[in-house]
C-alpha cells in the first residue's frame, strides 16, 4: 500500500438516517443526499476519505461522483455478501462508478471475495471482520469462538481472496498486524475522541480506542462518524483529529 498522508488516515462516516420529525421528511432519500454533499461541502480540501453505505444504496453510486466532485475519496462501505456471480457483477458495475474503496463481508466466502476483486483491480477492496458493536458472547453464538480469533479467522480469507485490508475495530489492530504484518491495509471503526461522549453511541466500548491508540496499535485509516457529523463544526474537529494523527505517527 502506498504512503498515507495523515488526512488520508481519517475516513469520515456520512452515516445520515430520515428524522422524520424534520420538515424534509417527505424528502426521505433525497434529505439524506444533501446532507452527505452538505457534508462533503464543509469537508472539502481536507483530503479525508468520506464513507457512504445506506445513502449509496437508497440514491445510487451517482452519489460516488458527487462527493468526487467535492475533492473527497469515496469509501463505499457497500459490506457486499452474496454468491460469486453476483458480487462478480457488483464488482464491474461499480468499476464504473470508481469508488476509491470498497467493503465485502469476510463471511461471503472466499470465492465470492476472489471474484470480486477481480471485477475492481483499481479499488481497494476491503474484508469486514467482525461488527465493532459485537461483544464475545455474540461472537460466539454467530462464530462459536471469541471476538479476536473470529476476526483472525475471517482475516485469513480475506488472505486467500487476496483482497487489499481489512475492517475491524481497533481492539484487534495489534494482534492483526502481527499476524499478517504489512499484507493488508488495517481500518478501523469505533475510534472516539477522549472524553467526549456520543449520542446514541453504540459501540462495544471494550474494543473502542481514541484516535492516538488505534494508529499506535497498527491502524492504517480510522473510522469517525458522529463524533463529527453531530459537531456545530465538522470540519474544525476533523482538523483536530488530523493533528492527533500527525502526533501518533511522529511519536
Amino acid at each position: 500500500m502506498r504512503k498515507l498522508s495523515p488526512a488520508e488516515r481519517l475516513i469520515v462516516a456520512a452515516d445520515f438516517k430520515p428524522e422524520w420529525n424534520n420538515p424534509d421528511r417527505s424528502e426521505g432519500r433525497l434529505w439524506v443526499r444533501r446532507k452527505v454533499c452538505e457534508l462533503a461541502d464543509r469537508l472539502r480540501g481536507t483530503g479525508v476519505y468520506l464513507k457512504v453505505n445506506s445513502a449509496l444504496r437508497a440514491v445510487g453510486y451517482g452519489l460516488i461522483e458527487d462527493i468526487h466532485s467535492y475533492g473527497l475519496k469515496v469509501f463505499a462501505d457497500l459490506k457486499l455478501f452474496d454468491i460469486g456471480e453476483t458480487l462478480e457483477t457488483d464488482g464491474m458495475l461499480l468499476r464504473e462508478a470508481k469508488p476509491d474503496i470498497v467493503t465485502v463481508a469476510c463471511t461471503t466466502g472466499v470465492e465470492a471475495m476472489t471474484r470480486l476483486k477481480m471485477a475492481l483491480p483499481e479499488t481497494e477492496v476491503l474484508g469486514v471482520t467482525v461488527l465493532t458493536t459485537f461483544k464475545d458472547s455474540d461472537s460466539d453464538s454467530m462464530f462459536c469462538c471469541s471476538t479476536i480469533d473470529a476476526v483472525k479467522r475471517l482475516a485469513s480469507f480475506a488472505k486467500d481472496a487476496h483482497l487489499n485490508g481489512l475492517v475491524s475495530s481497533p481492539a484487534e489492530a495489534e494482534v492483526l498486524r502481527s499476524e499478517f504484518g504489512i499484507l493488508f491495509s488495517l481500518n478501523t471503526p469505533g475510534v472516539r475522541l477522549e472524553g467526549k461522549d456520543v449520542k446514541g453511541d453504540d459501540q462495544n466500548k471494550a474494543r473502542v480506542m481514541t484516535p492516538t491508540l488505534a494508529i499506535r496499535a497498527g491502524a492504517d485509516r480510522i473510522v469517525m462518524g458522529r463524533p463529527i457529523t453531530q459537531a456545530a463544526d465538522p470540519a474544525a474537529v476533523v482538523r483536530q483529529v488530523i493533528r492527533e494523527i500527525e502526533a501518533a505517527l511522529a511519536g
